[in-house]
């Protein structure tokens, strides 16, 4: 399989300035950022901008070089790379196992809800209905078939704290309720009373993949990344054990559910 533009690109990006003898903290330098902003535009972390690579194009004297591959490969496919990853992955996998303590997973937002963690995040305006969009169409995994069986296990809060006000709020719990019930879905909710967790260190997703391989995602406020190694993925499936182990079984999560809904519809 080839790879895509934007992979291309940060190929380049780092073969460029390897020619050049340049570490990521002395391009950084003559650009005016981080050698961690680097790191994330080379890794796929972080989408890299036109003026990012016009200024790179100068520093390695590459004649513009790379505004041109951004203005006739890439910029129509300047999501993150480990995003894309992460589709794929949603695309092929047998299983997902969801943990979430912030938000309720993306398969499984209304478009309200998707809007509104995407203004929260302070997505500019201009690329907003793109970016709900998106995320409305990976939903699509669910819907195909075979489909994979998909595992969620919800801290509690992800339902009591508002995101995007109480009528966004209502149509999203039941919304879940819906989801809860079908055979393909099984999710689970951490209760408030259960105090603190090891799950709150942070959110995560294993993939089960039709070849018997594991990957998982996680990310936190600088990066996000598909996480492939045998032991990360074996510690994060330990974790997802200990998460599990802390959720109501299903006939209380939908009373959970339940619960939550009325207090949003009044």
């Amino acid at each position: 399989m080839g790879i895509s533009p934007s992979e291309y690109l940060l190929r380049e990006l780092r073969r460029r300035r390897g020619a050049a003898g340049l570490t990521q903290a002395q391009l950084g330098e003559r650009v005016f950022c981080s050698d961690s902003q680097v790191s994330a535009i080379e890794t796929g972390t972080k989408p890299p901008t036109l003026p990012y690579l016009t200024a790179v194009d100068g520093a390695l004297e590459t004649g513009g070089y790379f505004a041109t591959l951004w203005d006739e490969l890439v910029k129509g496919d300047s999501s993150p790379v480990w995003l894309r990853e992460l589709i794929q992955i949603e695309r092929e996998a047998t299983a997902l196992r969801w943990y979430e303590h912030s938000f309720v997973p993306g398969l499984l937002q209304t478009e309200a809800y998707a809007r509104a963690t995407f203004r929260a995040a302070r997505t500019p305006i201009a690329d907003l209905d793109q970016r709900v969009t998106a995320r409305m169409q990976r939903q699509a995994v669910l819907a195909r078939e075979p489909s994979p069986q998909l595992f969620v296990v919800l801290d509690e809060m992800v339902l009591r704290r508002s995101c995007g006000g109480p009528e966004v709020m209502s149509e999203q719990v039941k919304h879940l309720l819906s989801c809860a019930q079908q055979p393909h879905i099984q999710l689970h909710v951490v209760p408030l009373s259960a105090g603190i967790y090891s799950g709150l260190a942070g959110a995560f997703i294993l993939a089960d993949l039709p070849d018997g391989s594991r990957a998982a995602y996680m990310d936190n406020q600088l990066a996000a990344q598909i996480v492939g190694q045998p032991d990360s993925v074996a510690s994060l499936g330990l974790a997802w054990d200990a998460v599990r182990g802390e959720a109501l079984p299903l006939g209380q999560t939908l009373d959970v559910l339940k619960e939550a809904a009325k207090t949003w519809a009044t």
